[in-house]
């Protein structure tokens, strides 16, 4: 009877499989507008690693349209293009190509990109130490360290005469509801990184809750109650090896509500430009980006962060 039973529960989930491989979510192939221009040894890296889901040149292998897998492959490949299409490198800044090139080789030293699911089925998509040496060797040759930028002196100077003579009556408010936090100043230092693809320098901050969490070794997930400032300022370079902040460019937050923010993976994100504080964004879906950028590392509750312990 139990036999029976068994059986006829493998025929039904066979059928349902079977059924399954006519239902499948449509991967289109658009044009390819002005793709990555790199050297072979570096492009290469990047098509093996990336463009399956950061291209309009997916190659779906035959095992990836299987079903229900491949409604994951989709799903990866509509949110990898969101993030970063290769295939449309013409559409982007300087400025931003740069960015989206400092965002990939930093995600792929986290170890967050390629993400281990798509690892595990192609192994072959791992980046090895010695060419995330070649992608990072490539990276700075496109950076040009200027020392004693008379601009980012005179922008920091100009910032010193007048922050103090403007008098914020009210609070800034982002365009999701955040309002700005100027008690973040007052806490502890959870990291720091160097942009250095846009001549910048940040400072992580962590309120009580974060740092709480740290030194309890409860960071992943984070606990409700979580918020991280992250400023940003110019880096001046006297080119004696002395660094120093310049001008002030923004501060970002992010606040961990798992259920007042759980549209966005639990996070609610605010960004603040310059002295003046102006709200980041033209809407409220600014926020997108905001999730679409920390989406590769959720396995780390979505923080680039790892802060450094006492």
């Amino acid at each position: 009877m139990m036999k029976k039973f068994f059986l006829t529960v493998g025929a039904g989930l066979t059928v349902i499989l079977l059924g399954l491989q006519f239902f499948r979510p449509k991967i289109d192939h658009p044009l390819l507008t002005g793709d990555l221009d790199a050297p072979k040894e570096v492009k290469d890296v990047f098509v093996r690693a990336c463009y399956d889901c950061h291209s309009n040149e997916t190659n779906v292998r035959w095992y990836d349209k299987i079903q229900p897998v491949y409604w994951q492959v989709a799903a990866d490949v509509r949110e990898g293009r969101k993030g970063l299409n290769f295939s449309h490198w013409d559409k982007l800044a300087p400025a931003d190509r740069k960015a989206k090139l400092w965002e990939a080789v930093n995600q792929i030293e986290a170890g967050a990109m390629p993400i281990k699911s798509y690892q595990i089925v192609h192994p072959d998509s791992k980046v090895s130490e010695k060419e995330l040496s070649k992608l990072k060797a490539y990276l700075l040759g496109q950076l040009h360290s200027i020392t004693n930028d008379t601009a980012k002196l005179h922008d920091r100077d100009k910032q010193l005469r007048t922050i103090n003579s403007e008098k914020q009556n009210d609070l800034p408010v982002s365009l999701n509801g955040i309002t700005y936090i100027p008690d973040y100043k007052n806490w502890q230092v959870i990291s720091t990184s160097d942009r250095f693809d846009n001549g910048t320098m940040r400072v992580i901050y962590g309120n009580d809750v974060a740092v709480k969490a740290v030194k309890n070794g409860k960071n992943n997930p984070w606990p409700d109650g979580t918020i991280f400032a992250k400023a940003a300022w110019d880096k001046l370079d006297d080119g004696k090896g002395n660094i120093s902040a310049g001008a002030f460019k923004q501060v970002e937050f992010m606040i961990k509500d798992s259920k007042k923010y759980k549209s966005t993976n639990g996070w609610g994100f605010a960004r603040f430009k310059t002295p003046k504080l102006v709200p980041y964004g033209k809407t409220a879906m600014f926020t997108t980006e905001c999730t679409n950028c920390h989406q590769p590392m959720k396995n780390n509750d979505f923080v680039f962060t790892f802060p450094i312990k006492n």
